[in-house]
Formats: C-alpha cells, structure tokens, sequence
C-alpha cells in the first residue's frame, strides 16, 4: 500500500467529516431529536447510555442511512451500528456495506 500524501490524507479527512455531518443531519432529522450536529459526539453511543436510543430508533437510522447514503444495510452488520463513527466506518468502506443497484 503506497503511503498518503498530505493532499490525499486531508481530502480524505474533509470527506470524512462531510459524511459525518450529513449522517448527523440525517439522524437528527429522521429521529426527530432536539440536537445540533455539534451537539452529539462523533463517538457517542447511540444505544444505552449515550442517546438513549432504542430498536425501534435503529430501523429508522438504517432507513436513514440506505436513502442518504444510497446503501443497503444487510442484517448480519445491523450489530456495527454503535455510534456515529462506526456507521461513518461503515459508509466510508464501502466493503461491510454493499451499493444499491439502481
């Protein structure tokens, strides 16, 4: 694997935090939670302690995530979905998440 250079290590920081702002908006939007983005930490949990969510708010976030991102979430990675990082992991690879064929 060829080392970054710094332009291909900071577009892909920028790229990064766009994803994980959209992810934010969308969460935010489709839970109807009474945050900012800046308001929920990039490691918060989603489940539990952190936000407080629930299953019922994880279906939404995979709908969330499969129409904003254009991805499908398949079952067997629903357990992945544990803060906003992770789902931005998941989003950025690609590889746990398989594109949608249009």
């Amino acid at each position: 694997m060829t080392p970054l250079t710094l332009e291909q290590a900071r577009a892909q920081a920028s790229a990064r935090q766009e994803t994980t702002l959209k992810l934010k908006e969308a969460l935010i939007d489709c839970l109807a939670l009474e945050k900012e983005p800046a308001d929920i930490p990039d490691d918060c949990l989603l489940f539990g302690v952190g936000l407080g969510l629930d299953s019922v708010d994880a279906l939404e976030i995979v709908v969330a995530i499969e129409s904003e991102f254009g991805l499908r979430v398949e079952d067997e990675h629903m357990k992945e979905i544990r803060s906003i990082n992770s789902i931005v992991d998941l989003v950025i690879s690609g590889g746990e998440l398989q594109a949608e064929v249009a």
